[in-house]
């Protein structure tokens, strides 16, 4: 699992919210954000400024190169 998945379900496990709940309120679709949190895909610029708006955080945070949001 990445740095980039760890913290996405890290910050969602902390608002006590499902994925499809997550998905909804950030912009994202459910499938892309289930994959993002697997790992199993990586996401786009734009979806990165959508969860970074969405848990109040930067994307450098998301991404693992600050350890602070």
């Amino acid at each position: 699992m990445s740095v980039f998945s760890e913290r996405l379900l890290e910050l969602r496990q902390k608002l006590n919210m499902t994925q499809e709940e997550a998905s909804q309120k950030s912009g994202i679709g459910y499938r892309s954000y289930r994959r993002y949190e697997s790992g199993e895909r990586e996401p786009t610029m734009s979806a990165l400024i959508k969860l970074a708006d969405f848990y109040g955080v930067s994307i450098d945070f998301l991404v693992g190169r600050t350890s602070g949001g």
